[in-house]
Parts: structure tokens; C-alpha cells; sequence
């Protein structure tokens, strides 16, 4: 597990499943603005690979994020794209919508840099979002992730087509920001 000031990341339980599946992929629009892809419904005893943790794939990293005092399940986290040539990874978070506005995007954001950082060695890892996602805009820019982009009209999300935002953060800058 890792540990934040507000939430803990932990492995995915069977039981976090249908409560991720209901709470953040059964919902049309919840969904389509989460995946790059059409949104689809999941049946039940699916093994969609953003619910159902492959242990052997090297390329992902998948936890559930849980509230630190009560353990309740507020949502994903997850490392994906990993390089380990060039040492990088995207990062990316889905709360449950009861769970928004509370910080804990924030403090998921923390706590995946220190696993990416500390635990995996990494040198950058970046996030891409919806440039109108103004959550995971400020959680990343407040871990000090830096707009490297704009990517205009890149998402094609429930008929209209979006702008998506690019951030990015060296290993250095999140040191020396930790440090001073």
C-alpha cells in the first residue's frame, strides 16, 4: 500500500469491481469523458482491463484508491505506458463522484509521483486530460506538473470534439520542489 495524507493505494480487490464498474463506467458521460474510446457497457464479470489488474502485464500499474480514515473505496489509479528504456509513464485517476472536490485528486497525484519517482526510478511521467477537466488540472499543476501542450480538438467526446491538455513533470523538479 501507499499512503497519502487522505487516501491509501492498495491493491484491486474483487469486491472494488462492481462499485468501480457502477460508479464510474456505467454512467454515459462519466465514462466517455474518462476512456478515449466509445463508450461501451461492461457487463457484469467483465475483465476490462481498466477494472480487472493484470498482475503480468508490465506495461500497467493499477491500484484502488481508498479513503485513509474509514477505508472506503473513492476510485482508480493507475501507471500505464510505462517505458523502461526511457524511463517514463502516464499517469491517470478516476474518482467516484461522490468522492470530487474533497482533495483527493490532489493527494492521489502525490502519492503516484512518489511511486514513480521513488519506487519505479522513473525520469518524467506525463498526464493527459480534457482541457476543460479543471479537477485533474489543478491536482497535477499543484504536484508540479507543467502544460506542455494543447492538443486542439483531439477527443472526440459525446458528438463534439474537445481540446485535451498535456502535462508533464521531471524526476528533478519534483525533487527540488520537495526540497525547497
Amino acid at each position: 500500500m501507499l499512503s497519502g495524507e487522505k487516501v491509501v493505494l492498495r491493491a484491486r480487490y474483487d469486491e472494488d469491481i462492481p462499485i468501480l464498474l457502477t460508479g464510474l463506467y456505467e454512467d454515459v458521460v462519466v465514462g466517455s469523458r474518462a476512456d478515449g474510446k466509445p463508450w461501451r457497457p461492461l457487463t457484469p464479470g467483465t475483465t476490462d482491463p481498466r477494472l480487472v489488474v493484470d498482475d503480468k502485464e508490465e506495461g500497467r500499474v493499477s491500484f484502488s484508491v481508498v479513503e485513509r480514515e474509514g477505508g472506503a473505496l473513492v476510485g482508480t489509479a493507475s501507471f500505464w505506458g510505462i517505458d523502461t528504456h526511457h524511463r517514463s509513464a502516464h499517469i491517470g485517476l478516476g474518482l467516484l463522484p461522490s468522492a470530487r472536490g474533497k482533495g483527493y485528486g490532489t493527494d492521489v497525484v502525490a502519492i503516484l509521483c512518489h511511486y514513480g519517482f521513488v519506487v519505479r526510478g522513473l525520469h518524467r511521467m506525463q498526464i493527459e486530460t480534457l482541457a476543460d477537466n479543471h479537477g485533474m488540472l489543478s491536482a497535477a499543476e499543484r504536484n508540479g506538473f507543467v502544460r506542455e501542450g494543447l492538443l486542439r480538438s483531439s477527443a472526440w467526446v459525446l458528438g463534439e470534439f474537445l481540446d485535451e491538455v498535456v502535462l508533464g513533470l521531471l524526476a528533478e523538479e519534483w525533487r527540488a520542489a520537495r526540497e525547497g
